[in-house]
């Protein structure tokens, strides 16, 4: 599968979605976002599983600052609509294989209750 393009309004709808999606923060003039950039593509070719997905931080300002892009390149990765990873920097193939295994195993019951304990215990006074 190829990777698709994201903007500010597909973005929300694409990352909520059931599964992994993978998302490469990027933009032309970065030499190493293009360094990185055939790298995601072979990967998103090995797992069609996958949404691999980009964003163009020059096209799509807001959304990158949004996500608080600071960085580029910067890959995050959501499974079943929670960001799980994000990392700046280009990664080598290895290294995303890796990301990749890890996103696979985690388990979404224990992120989701460790997510849960986070939030602030709402008051009744």
């Amino acid at each position: 599968m190829s990777t698709i393009h994201l903007t500010e309004d597909s973005f929300e709808r694409v990352v909520t979605r059931p599964g992994i999606v993978l998302v490469d923060f990027w933009a032309a003039w970065c030499g190493p976002c293009r360094m990185f950039a055939p790298v995601f593509e072979k990967a998103s070719e090995k797992h069609p599983d996958v949404v691999f997905a980009k964003v163009d931080t020059e096209a799509e300002r807001n959304l990158a600052a949004a996500a608080g892009i600071s960085s580029i390149p910067t890959l995050m990765a959501f499974r079943d609509g929670i960001l799980v990873f994000s990392q700046p920097g280009a990664l080598p193939a290895a290294a995303l294989e890796q990301v990749l295994t890890a996103v696979r195993e985690l388990d979404m019951d224990e992120v989701r209750s460790q997510l849960a304990s986070r939030q602030p215990a709402s008051s009744d006074a």
